[in-house]
């Protein structure tokens, strides 16, 4: 078994509940002489190995000597004033054994408590409106389903007034060229039908065009208006 050395205690008091508990005794009902000298032994022990011992441990030996030394000499007092001391000073240092052990009880239900919390998670609130689809533009309420919806209906109204017989030119368009053309159109008009940004409908074109739409909404540079329910809708630069 391990040599119990001075640094395992946080105190003396820590010191002398260990030794009281190890003489199998009651902190009520300990032998101050008996108790004394463990601790004695043990802070002479620690000398011998030339550990420091700390001054609180000092302090506590002089304080069990002082009341082991008045049991043990003769009463030379005539009253009653020199016996209830010697009880006051023992009475004094088993109370505080005993609040002792109940603080060093409490804290080891903390510590085993918040053991079992580290495995528990918990989260801050938050509101869900986060999760929720985010509008392109708050203050006007048009959502991007509005938007898709308007897109899907100009689709439709394209395909039924088309010819029957058509030839389409390939346009390699990005973006970013795209963005640009908007933003120069909206140089000149701070307001535009979204309808009316639409001037080919082969498939890429339009497809570049609905893209670019949300990304300027996106970053800012556009705010989409609807006044009605199923009416136009608009872009407006945002200066």
């Amino acid at each position: 078994m391990d040599k119990i050395l001075i640094g395992d205690f946080e105190g003396p008091l820590d010191l002398l509940l260990h030794l009281i508990k190890k003489s199998k005794m009651e902190i009520f009902d300990i032998e101050i002489s008996e108790i004394t000298n463990k601790y004695l032994n043990f802070i002479n022990e620690m000398s011998e190995m030339n550990l420091d011992i700390a001054s609180e441990y000092l302090i506590m030996a002089a304080e069990l000597i002082e009341i082991k030394s008045k049991k043990l000499l003769p009463n030379s007092c005539e009253d009653e004033e020199c016996s209830e001391e010697e009880e006051d000073l023992e009475a004094e240092l088993k109370r505080r054994l005993q609040e002792y052990k109940k603080y060093k009880e409490s804290t080891e239900t903390f510590r085993v408590l918040e053991d079992k919390r580290n495995y528990y998670y918990t989260k801050a609130p938050e509101s869900i409106n986060n999760y929720f689809e985010k509008k392109l533009e708050n203050n006007d309420d048009v959502g991007i389903f509005d938007l898709l919806d308007a897109f899907q209906k100009l689709l439709e109204r394209q395909n039924y007034n088309k010819p029957v017989n058509t030839r389409i030119t390939r346009k390699e368009l990005s973006i970013k060229e795209r963005v640009a053309k908007i933003r120069d159109v909206l140089k000149e008009r701070k307001t535009i039908k979204f309808i009316e940004l639409f001037e080919d409908f082969d498939k890429p074109y339009v497809v570049v065009t609905f893209l670019s739409v949300l990304e300027m909404a996106k970053n800012k540079e556009i705010t989409i208006k609807q006044d009605n329910n199923f009416s136009d809708i608009y872009l407006e630069r945002v200066d």
